[in-house]
């Protein structure tokens, strides 16, 4: 059985019967069919799909946005802007297939030579709770534009999201079974990717489910994308704007109750500002509310399972017992709801938990070094690449510094986000591929070269 909880309350929501194999049978044959006719079309007669989902997606924010709140725990207000990233992500995709998809001439002695991107065939999608629309949208825009179908198999704790997002497609008005949304258990991942129909394969969620995942879909050669784990570094160099970097440092670390790979996680500060900068942090940290996070001045709202709750509780425990100190929360909240106080842990180095582990709920790790050099060592010193931020008043240096940090994304000055512009992704054990941007937009095709002679 499926569970729907809602965590600020610990209530059962609704049970959802997992499909069964008839019925994922039925919906894989529908979405091949589907795809390809779908595939057949042009870019120009696919694009109008993502600008109609984007209209939906706008026109159903209050309602989606509620729905992200009741699964999955975070403050509607965040919710409602994750719907709206989703509406931009799809419209970007449409102003923008031509130039990341469209064939590329290129000058050869053939008469004409040309680079084209073929779509894959299905991708298999397999996705996390923390931003249950995002990282289905983000992925899905672009290969639907290329010309895939999609099957989506989300985490369990967020059936209805997953649902809605099948809805969606079908009222935008995609073709019947090109968006299918299968409710299985994790165990039947492996038979999904080895089924001749799935093309590829595309996972958002923790190093050890991506490696799994990685050597099912390598056993039968079908491509992966995989985004992982991280505990991105955020730099605090000695000629920071101390006040711009905590307040950002608050928002980067406690947003979506600190449920995200790309969480500021270990705050990295030069000694010789150390103790301003967690001053402010601080400051900045207490002025978090934590509630039922459908009140819209909420900013902290409950941890998504009392599992991930308990890891985090004890990773906490654990680092305060290897000898950091305990700034502020560390505790439970009374009462129902999977609440965590907002917490600060001050001389953490990296042998402690919270400093070489990831760290997956509002629970912040302040670690201190003697200087530049010493800061990027450590951000590197681990096997996580997702993002990273630096900050620092001399944007030269900084950017100097950016090739020297082990990281799919760097942020000067910044909170390092996700945005269709740019690719996304990580190295080292945070993955590899990327999403967004015109690289994510190609992930899922078939880069083609196309040689018409005679030669000239």
């Amino acid at each position: 059985m499926i569970h729907s909880i809602n965590p600020a309350t610990e209530a059962l929501v609704q049970n959802f019967e997992p499909h069964t194999p008839q019925q994922v049978e039925l919906a894989l044959a529908g979405v091949s069919a589907a795809q390809k006719k779908w595939a057949k079309l042009t870019l120009q007669e696919r694009t109008p799909l993502l600008r109609k989902v984007a209209a939906l997606l706008r026109e159903r924010k209050a309602q989606y946005g509620a729905l992200i709140t009741l699964e999955m725990g975070k403050p509607v207000v965040e919710a409602e802007g994750e719907v709206e990233k989703c509406a931009w992500n799809c419209e970007f995709y449409a102003d923008n297939a031509d130039k990341y998809l469209g064939d590329e001439i290129v000058a050869s002695s053939a008469s004409l030579s040309k680079v084209v991107y073929d779509p894959l065939g299905i991708v298999l999608a397999v996705m996390p709770w923390n931003y249950p629309f995002w990282q289905v949208m983000r992925f899905a825009a672009p290969a639907l534009a290329a010309g895939n179908g999609v099957v989506l198999k989300h985490a369990n704790n967020v059936p209805q999201c997953a649902l809605a997002i099948e809805q969606l497609f079908r009222d935008a008005g995609a073709p019947e079974g090109l968006f299918a949304t299968l409710l299985v258990e994790a165990s039947e991942v492996k038979g999904l990717i080895e089924d001749r129909r799935i093309s590829a394969v595309t996972l958002t969620g923790s190093t050890p489910v991506g490696k799994l995942v990685a050597a099912q879909a390598g056993a039968v050669l079908k491509k992966q994308v995989l985004e992982l784990g991280g505990s991105d570094a955020f730099i605090v160099l000695a000629d920071a704007d101390l006040e711009l970097a905590a307040k950002a440092g608050v928002k980067a670390r406690f947003q979506n109750v600190g449920q995200s790979c790309i969480s500021a996680k270990r705050f990295i500060v030069v000694e010789s500002v150390a103790d301003k900068f967690t001053e402010l942090f601080c400051k900045h940290a207490a002025e978090l509310k934590v509630g039922h996070p459908m009140e819209r001045d909420v900013t902290i709202g409950p941890m998504a399972r009392a599992n991930l709750r308990a890891e985090l509780h004890a990773q906490v425990e654990k680092s305060v017992a290897q000898g950091a100190k305990l700034l502020m929360g560390g505790k439970f909240v009374d009462g129902p709801g999977f609440f965590y106080e907002p917490t600060i842990l001050d001389n953490v180095t990296s042998e402690m938990a919270a400093g070489c582990e990831e760290t997956f709920g509002p629970a912040a790790a302040i670690m201190r070094v003697k200087n530049t050099e010493e800061a990027i060592a450590l951000a590197n010193s681990l096997d996580y690449g997702l993002g990273a931020g630096l900050w620092t008043q001399n944007t030269e240096e900084g950017e100097r510094l950016a090739h020297r940090i082990e990281a799919g994304a760097v942020f000067i000055n910044g909170l390092v986000a996700s945005d269709p512009r740019y690719p996304f992704g990580g190295i080292k054990q945070s993955g590899y591929g990327r999403e967004l941007g015109a690289h994510g937009a190609r992930e899922f095709t078939n880069i083609k070269t196309v040689w018409i002679g005679p030669a000239k």
